[in-house]
C-alpha cells in the first residue's frame, strides 16, 4: 500500500497548479460537461500513467541498484526544483470542440501529460516502488484529486488556493523522496 498512497499524494500535490490542472479548467468551461471532462481525464491518465509506469519497471530492471538509487535520488531531487517553477496553459494546447467533450479531453490530456511532471514523477515513482498496479492506481487517483474539483468548481477554487505553498509543500515532498532514496533504498 505504500506505492499506492505515496504515488497518490505526491501526484495529488503536484498536480495542483500543473498545466493539466489548467486544461482541465479550460476544458470545464469551453464544454460545461463534467462528467465526460472528467472520464476523459481518468482515461487518458490511465493510459499515460500505466505507459510511465511500465517505462520505470524498464528502468528499474535495466539498471544496477547503486545506479537506480542515484538516478531516483536526483530525479526526486530535480522534481523538487521543477516544482518550483509554476506551469501555465499553452494558447495551442489540444482540444478541438469538434470531438466533443471526452474525446478533446481524452486527447488534450494524454498529450499534454507527456514529459509532465506528474508523468515523470510516475516513472520514478515505478523505478522506486516496482509496482506498476499500483503506482498506475495511485498516480491516477492522485490526478482525479486535483483534477475533478478543478472541473467541478471551476475557476473560483483556481484563485483561493494559495499555488505558491502548494508547490512548496510538493517540493519538500519530492525533496524528501529523493534524500530517502539517496541514503536508504
Amino acid at each position: 500500500m505504500e506505492a499506492f498512497l505515496v504515488s497518490t499524494g505526491v501526484v495529488a500535490i503536484a498536480e495542483i497548479g500543473d498545466k493539466t490542472q489548467l486544461l482541465a479548467l479550460f476544458l470545464a468551461a469551453r464544454f460545461r460537461a463534467p462528467l465526460p471532462i472528467i472520464m476523459g481525464i481518468l482515461v487518458a491518465t490511465l493510459a499515460n500513467h500505466g505507459l510511465a509506469a511500465w517505462a520505470g519497471l524498464l528502468v528499474a530492471d535495466w539498471l544496477s541498484g547503486d545506479t537506480l538509487r542515484w538516478i531516483l535520488g536526483l530525479s526526486f531531487l530535480a522534481m523538487a526544483a521543477w516544482m518550483l517553477v509554476p506551469d501555465k496553459l499553452d494558447d495551442d494546447a489540444p482540444a478541438n470542440a469538434r470531438f466533443g467533450p471526452f474525446l478533446a479531453t481524452l486527447i488534450a490530456f494524454f498529450l499534454v501529460e507527456i514529459g509532465d511532471k506528474t508523468q515523470v514523477a510516475t516513472v520514478a515513482l515505478s523505478a522506486r516502488f516496482q509496482d506498476l498496479p499500483l503506482v498506475t492506481a495511485g498516480t491516477t487517483l492522485g490526478m482525479m484529486l486535483a483534477n475533478v474539483p478543478a472541473v467541478l468548481i471551476g475557476d473560483a477554487a483556481a484563485t483561493k488556493i494559495p499555488l505558491k505553498l502548494v508547490h512548496g509543500i510538493a517540493a519538500v515532498i519530492f525533496a524528501t523522496l529523493g534524500i530517502v532514496a539517496l541514503v536508504a533504498f
